[in-house]
């Protein structure tokens, strides 16, 4: 093989495995928490003490790694509902997983959102 061509298989090895990897992986705004509602946008029954969340965007199934970002608490969660759906909001927890966080009394928190099983991007707002 001509030194070229081994050039462009590597190439185009590279811009594949860059393609196939998720857009954004990590997404940080704030988050808060809730127990509403019977049934989940994806149709399972709500469970307010399931480690589950809601999401705009990312797939029914996705997992999620929650972290507070002001006691570095975190929770890994699984999206199977629809939301949150007031502004300037990331991702809404259940009440477990909001336990699990340490802001139940708070309600809302500042937290890193990281894609840790599914596909699709988070949103992509830096952490300060």
């Amino acid at each position: 093989m001509r030194h070229t061509n081994r050039l462009a298989v590597a190439f185009a090895c590279a811009g594949l495995a860059l393609a196939s990897s998720p857009a954004v992986a990590a997404d940080c705004g704030e988050a808060s928490w809730y127990r509403m509602g019977k049934v989940t946008a994806s149709g399972e029954p709500m469970d307010a003490g399931r480690l589950a969340a809601a999401h705009r965007t990312l797939p029914f199934g996705s997992k999620v790694k929650v972290e507070n970002l002001s006691n570095g608490r975190s929770v890994v969660v699984r999206i199977n509902d629809r939301g949150p759906f007031i502004g300037g909001r990331i991702i809404d927890v259940t009440e477990g997983a909001a336990r699990q966080l340490g802001m139940i009394r708070s309600g809302v928190a500042n937290v890193r959102v990281t894609l840790v099983e599914g596909s699709g991007a988070v949103g992509g707002r830096a952490c300060s």
